[in-house]
């Protein structure tokens, strides 16, 4: 279905009272506005009880969207500030790193480390490393490799500029790589 069939249903729900085609939208992205969550908050509850949060505000708040975007990322928006507003209010600390110690990491160093897919130890100590993330790192990374999401879209959903989720997302590469390299994991 594409987003002028999404809108489609979205006016038949809010026009004709048709609740059920909702169902659509939860069968469609629970499942990954789900691994957005869980990938920002600490357990699995969390990311179970933050998701039906999301679709129940996204559900109460249908009238708001404008079709200026597709739906998901609509969605993938209230996602992400529900989890990021879990966050902070439960006050969870991240590990930080030098601003020093980034600038220093060469970026040939970055992209040739990430290129090896197939190195089972790497995949493990990239997801422990995703781990030490901060809450808005981990989303980014998530909806930029996992979920596949356009750099306009993450700029949407983050509500920065194109420009700054390059940035963001050139830095946490690094991030990765200082992490990854550590002796701590």
């Amino acid at each position: 279905m594409d987003n002028q069939e999404e809108i489609n249903y979205i006016k038949r729900i809010l026009d004709a009272g048709e609740t059920n085609l909702f169902s659509y939208f939860l069968n469609r992205y629970s499942n990954s506005i789900y691994l957005l969550i869980l990938r920002i908050v600490p357990t699995k509850e969390d990311a179970e009880e933050l998701t039906q949060d999301t679709f129940l505000k996204a559900y109460r708040k249908l009238d708001t969207f404008k079709g200026d975007c597709s739906f998901s990322t609509w969605l993938f928006r209230i996602g992400y500030n529900t989890a990021i507003s879990f966050v902070r209010k439960r006050k969870i600390i991240f590990p930080i790193i030098d601003e020093s110690v980034l600038e220093n990491v060469p970026d040939e160093a970055v992209k040739t480390i990430f290129d090896k897919d197939d190195d089972e130890n790497l995949l493990q100590r990239l997801e422990v490393a995703i781990e030490k993330l901060n809450a808005e790192e981990k989303a980014l990374i998530t909806l930029y490799y996992m979920e596949e999401k356009p750099v306009a879209e993450l700029a949407i959903v983050l509500e920065m500029t194109p420009e700054n989720v390059k940035v963001k997302l050139f830095r946490v590469r690094k991030k990765l790589y200082v992490l990854m390299n550590s002796e701590n994991l």
